[in-house]
């Protein structure tokens, strides 16, 4: 990484097999950082956020630590709250970073909206002075998981050497593999029509099923909120009418909404809108910030996006 120019992205996946392979291949990666005096942050989960954090002892206090478990539990919002904004935070400057977005606790239906991160980190931070690191426990993951990692990162890292993947491929290329169509709701789904007359009744739906799920009064909140901001956009952009469900599964309420609109723009809500920009395209940036899980299905007949909340 340290033949980097100024103006290369770089983004190699980690292939480890335990902490000391973990600790061999990030450690020496942010000292060499800051040797160089690039900003550097790291985002993984708790119990290896606490290895790294050990392992540098006072130079620790230099680097930006942040749980992944925690800021990207929704894949949808590590770009634009945990990569753009420390790169946005340090203008003209090289910046470094590690980001463990996959690990052993995700589940199958996280997984593709993960997957879909990892190859659009590279659309999101083409041309921008930056490198990012993303480990990958070999032991832990689903083999299938290890095998997409070479899809989403051009450069490969074990405990061996460094080497160029010959299963990179176009990351909108890539993300759009994940574009899968969600399972149809359970038959006990609650459901309302969206339109411009039923806004507020689909808010009031919406809010009423979040307490019965019991849900706290600040995620009731949350959800309202994000909500709205879909059924807006399916009366603005979707067509004018649409369908919201809600069901709960296990630790989770669900909520679904279909509409006929289509989203072209493979990293809509995944970068920071501009203040001035004239059509839109925050609520979707708000939605991912509120969920713990956004999933969406898009092709041109129209586009279903699918909420998760804990319980």
């Amino acid at each position: 990484m340290s033949t980097a120019t100024a103006e290369q992205f770089v983004h190699p996946a980690l292939l480890y097999r335990d902490d000391e392979e973990y600790l061999a291949g990030t450690v020496p990666y942010i000292l060499d950082g800051l040797a160089a005096g690039e900003p550097v942050a790291v985002a993984v989960p708790g119990p290896n956020l606490t290895l790294i954090r050990d392992a540098l002892g006072a130079d620790a206090e230099r680097v930006l630590l942040r749980d992944m478990t925690v800021a990207g539990r929704n894949p949808g919002r590590i770009i634009p709250t945990v990569l753009l904004a420390f790169a946005n935070a340090h203008p003209g400057r090289r910046v470094r970073l590690i980001g463990e977005p996959i690990w052993a606790g995700r589940s199958a239906t996280e997984y593709p909206a993960c997957a879909q991160h990892e190859a659009l980190i590279n659309a999101a931070f083409a041309d921008r002075p930056a490198t990012i690191l993303c480990p990958y426990n070999t032991e832990l993951l689903d083999p299938v998981w290890i095998e997409d990692a070479y899809k989403t990162h051009p450069v490969m890292l074990d405990a061996d050497r460094r080497f160029d993947s010959a299963s990179y491929h176009d990351p909108v290329a890539v993300a759009a593999s994940f574009n899968r169509p969600l399972p149809d709701p359970p038959a006990d789904a609650a459901t309302i029509t969206i339109d411009f007359c039923t806004l507020q009744a689909v808010r009031r739906f919406a809010a009423a099923h979040a307490d019965r799920a019991g849900l706290t009064s600040e995620r009731i909140a949350d959800l309202a909120l994000a909500i709205n901001e879909l059924a807006t956009n399916t009366v603005k952009y979707g067509g004018g009418t649409g369908e919201l469900a809600i069901w709960t599964h296990e630790r989770h309420l669900v909520c679904q909404l279909t509409d006929g609109g289509h989203l072209s723009d493979p990293l809509a809500g995944r970068i920071p809108v501009p203040a001035d920009a004239l059509n839109g395209g925050r609520g979707l940036l708000l939605v991912h910030q509120l969920c713990d899980l956004v999933r969406i299905h898009t092709t041109p007949e129209g586009t279903t996006i699918r909420a998760h909340l804990h319980r």
